[in-house]
């Protein structure tokens, strides 16, 4: 048993390492009030840190090591970081949110530790973007979080930046550039034409001189990021693949247009690695370039990024009976050194819209370890305000599993559940098996951005889950914290309930509609529905229209859209 009352930091220690030494000494002081001194020499140290670079452990490995006296925590720059929130957690700290977290309060610090602990996470990136974790690079650390949507500085580890991400075709060839002398450069369709207009366009891959202009644009963003490791050369966020006769052979012969968009990236990685060595250049397999090549082969320094968009959500990937994402995981983790995933977690159309995925996050996970997936990064409800289906929860389940996907989920789920929900938490996990349950059972698919039309939100299944979250709330009736905890879950069905009514029934009730948006608005929420405003959201559903979005030509959303 090892009595925790001094820290020992060599004097020279980097600053990942004096963070940790910060962090312990805080934690430590907290639980049982007395000072935790940090100290250069180790004489009677209770703790030793010693961060260290060894290709074993990488940036994020650490090992917890119990020697004579002391417990050693080794790791790389990140990792021994991580390292000591792993100690504080043996002690019983939880880190649930920014501002919730659980502390024991104990007279001595004391822990047993008879055996070497040894942690590195097989996924090298992990991300997702849950506010909470971009509006505080302290707690993203806690969340063993490294990607690039967590402005974690260096001090406190850093993270893996990109110098663009995702649907870069328009920053890497732009069309105010190259558009009027260069019209061969932007794809060419089936009707003749070569769209141009922002965002809208994809390029002709093929198109003599579009590489040379390719290369020096991705030289450029590279030297102006000198933090960058990874740049994503990837198609815009639209259809409209070229179909000119150059493009359309190499698609043919490769089974995929993935196979032409291979073969332009791989050139650019291989002309660019002599000047950038250790910068991985990144691809999304998405959309028509989903599906695998036959022939081409990513290079060792290229990633592709596989989208799960078209995939249901309330089954898992291997039990669902859609296995075409499945197939093309497995197709392109049989052929592709470093795949990354960019996988959904929410309902991005209506973001409070209960979302039965609890049950396929840790399958889903499991299978992309399976298939030789190095990253992934899950898409949340990323709007400033955050949201209402249990995000909070959703996000720390995710961050568990991204460090490691055969954590026990259950535990965590109970964790948290009990502490931030208090007596309202066992109703929380019986709200959330009912939803899954009625999906799972029933058959229902569930995609990234479906409208509540489904069984799932039936007046009879909505009259259930208000039911369990009403006695969540009762239960708690005496807590005003964990009651507003609640009264916020609470929204998810109140905004199903008044859509519904509103494009199903043709009723709006003016009480629940304005109670609903002033809630809202009183938790500091902002967006509703992932493109626009709350403003123009509360136009659309008195309007009769699913979307906001439907006021604007090409989801382009201008004219004032906030928040």
């Amino acid at each position: 048993m090892y009595s925790v009352k001094r820290i020992y930091l060599p004097a020279n220690a980097p600053a990942q390492a004096t963070y940790a030494a910060d962090e312990l000494r805080y934690y430590i002081a907290l639980m049982c009030a007395q000072p935790c001194p940090v100290q250069s020499e180790d004489t009677e140290a209770a703790v030793i840190l010693e961060q260290t670079i060894d290709e074993a452990l990488g940036e994020d490995g650490f090992q917890l090591i119990p020697e004579d006296s002391a417990i050693r925590i080794r790791g790389g720059k990140r990792g021994i970081i991580y390292g000591a929130y792993e100690l504080l957690g043996m002690l019983g700290c939880r880190f649930f949110t920014p501002e919730c977290e659980k502390i024991p309060q104990i007279s001595e610090v004391q822990i047993e530790l008879t055996h070497t602990v040894t942690q590195k996470p097989i996924l090298e990136y992990r991300e997702h973007n849950y506010t909470d974790l971009r509006r505080s690079p302290r707690f993203a650390v806690k969340s063993r979080v490294n990607g690039a949507h967590h402005p974690i500085p260096d001090k406190l580890g850093g993270n893996l930046p990109y110098a663009w991400y995702v649907h870069s075709f328009e920053a890497m060839v732009p069309p105010a550039k190259y558009g009027k002398e260069h019209p061969e450069f932007y794809a060419l369709l089936e009707d003749g034409t070569r769209p141009q207009t922002p965002a809208r366009f994809q390029l002709c891959l093929t198109a003599p001189g579009i590489l040379d202009v390719a290369e020096e644009s991705v030289r450029i963003a590279l030297k102006s990021n000198p933090r960058a490791r990874i740049i994503s050369i990837s198609q815009n966020d639209w259809f409209g693949n070229c179909q000119c006769p150059r493009c359309k052979a190499i698609d043919e012969e490769e089974g995929s247009p993935s196979g032409t968009l291979l073969r332009f990236i791989n050139e650019i990685a291989e002309r660019l690695k002599p000047e950038f060595p250790d910068v991985v250049f990144d691809t999304l397999a998405y959309t028509y370039t989903r599906s695998a090549p036959r022939i081409t082969r990513p290079r060792h320094n290229v990633c592709v990024r596989l989208c799960s968009i078209e995939a249901c959500f309330a089954h898992s990937f291997e039990t669902c009976t859609d296995r075409t994402f499945l197939r093309d995981l497995i197709a392109w983790g049989e052929v592709c050194d470093r795949v990354y995933i960019w996988d959904y977690t929410t309902c991005f159309a209506h973001y409070p819209s209960p979302h039965p995925n609890w049950h396929t996050l840790q399958p889903n996970m499991k299978a992309f370890i399976r298939n030789h997936v190095k990253g992934v990064f899950e898409q949340a409800n990323g709007a400033v305000g955050g949201g209402v289906d249990l995000n909070e929860l959703r996000a720390y389940i995710i961050t568990k599993l991204l460090w490691d996907a055969d954590t026990d989920v259950a535990r965590h789920m109970e964790e948290f559940t009990d502490f931030y929900y208090g007596a309202a938490g066992i109703h929380i996990r019986e709200y959330i098996e009912v939803l899954c349950e009625k999906a799972e059972t029933n058959m229902i698919h569930v995609g990234f951005n479906d409208n509540p039309t489904s069984d799932l939100f039936s007046e009879e299944m909505l009259d259930r889950y208000d039911a369990i979250l009403e006695k969540a709330e009762q239960a708690v009736a005496n807590d005003s914290l964990r009651r507003r905890r609640v009264q916020k879950a609470r929204l998810s069905v109140r905004w199903v309930r008044i859509k519904r009514a509103a494009m199903l029934r043709h009723e709006h009730d003016p009480a629940a509609i304005h109670a609903f948006f002033t809630d809202w608005n009183s938790f500091g929420l902002t967006r509703i529905d992932e493109w626009v405003s709350p403003q123009t959201t509360l136009r659309a559903l008195l309007d009769d229209k699913w979307r906001g979005t439907e006021y604007y030509e090409h989801w382009s959303c201008e004219g004032g859209e906030i928040l």
